[in-house]
C-alpha cells in the first residue's frame, strides 16, 4: 500500500508537469506553456506613473490585457508656474489614474509559446487627472489677492499597436511596445473657487498668452468668472517597455 501511494504520487506529479508543458515540434524542445502574465511599466516611473498589467492567453494566439496605473504628484514632467507682473504661481502638479484594456494577437511564426514574440493589437485608454492652479494676484493698487482654480482633465484614446515580447528567462520577459498610434478625445474643466475682480481675468489671460500648453487645449480659451470647459480631438501615441512575469 505504501509503494502504491508513492507510485500514484509520482504519476500525479508527472501528469501535472506534462500538462504545464508543451513541445516545439520543429526543434523537439519542451517548454513551459504559461498563459498568464503580470507586468510593470518601466519608463513611466520617471513621470511618477506606476502601472501594473495583467495579460491572459485566450485562444489561438489572442490575448486580453488590462493595465491600471496611478499618477503621483512628483515626476520629471512638470508644468512651470507663472511669474508675471500681476500673476505669480508655483509649479503645477497633477495626479490621477489611467485604465488601458487591450486585445493582442501574437504572430505564429514568432510565438513558439504563448505571450512571446511579435504582436499587434488594439487598445482603449482612459486617463483622468486633477490639479490645483493656485497663486497670488497683485492688482493696480499693489494689493495681494489669492486665487484658486480646480482643474480636471480626462482623455479617452483608441488606437492600434505593435511590438515584440522578448523572453529573458523561464518566467521573465521584456515587452517592447514599439508604436501605438491612435486618436484621443480631450476634455478639460476649470472651476473657480474664489470671488475675484474682473480685471484679474484680464491680467491672467494676458499672462497666459505665451503659456503654450493652453494652445493645445483651445487657442481661444479664456478664463472668466463662469466655469469653463474645453473639448477637442487630436492624435495620440503610445510606446513603452515593461518587465513581465509569466506563470
Amino acid at each position: 500500500m505504501k509503494y502504491l501511494y508513492y507510485n500514484l504520487l509520482i504519476i500525479t506529479c508527472i501528469s501535472v508537469n506534462v500538462y504545464a508543458q508543451d513541445i516545439n515540434y520543429d526543434t523537439d524542445e519542451v517548454y513551459n506553456n504559461y498563459t498568464n502574465e503580470i507586468s510593470f511599466e518601466v519608463p513611466q516611473i520617471l513621470n511618477a506613473v506606476y502601472q501594473l498589467s495583467y495579460e491572459r492567453y485566450i485562444w489561438k494566439n489572442f490575448t486580453a490585457n488590462l493595465g491600471i496605473g496611478y499618477k503621483g504628484k512628483e515626476g520629471l514632467v512638470k508644468l512651470s508656474g507663472l511669474d508675471g507682473e500681476h500673476i505669480k504661481t508655483d509649479e503645477i502638479f497633477y495626479t490621477g489614474y489611467q485604465i488601458i484594456p487591450e486585445i493582442r494577437y501574437y504572430l505564429k511564426s514568432t510565438a513558439r509559446k504563448p505571450l512571446i514574440g511579435f504582436y499587434f493589437g488594439a487598445y482603449f485608454k482612459y486617463s483622468n487627472y486633477n490639479s490645483d492652479f493656485d497663486g497670488d494676484y497683485i492688482n493696480q493698487y499693489e494689493e495681494h489677492l489669492s486665487f484658486e482654480f480646480d482643474m480636471s482633465t480626462s482623455v479617452s484614446s483608441v488606437g492600434l499597436m505593435f511590438g515584440y515580447k522578448l523572453p529573458i528567462s523561464k518566467h521573465f520577459n521584456i515587452d517592447f511596445m514599439i508604436a501605438g498610434p491612435g486618436a484621443g478625445h480631450y476634455n478639460f474643466k476649470f472651476k473657480n473657487s474664489k470671488d475675484l475682480p474682473d480685471e484679474f481675468y484680464d491680467d491672467l489671460n494676458e499672462a497666459l498668452e505665451d503659456y503654450t500648453i493652453l494652445d493645445l487645449i483651445n487657442s481661444d480659451f479664456k478664463f472668466s468668472k463662469v466655469n469653463r470647459s474645453s473639448k477637442f480631438s487630436a492624435f495620440s501615441f503610445r510606446y513603452g517597455i515593461a518587465i513581465g512575469y509569466m506563470f
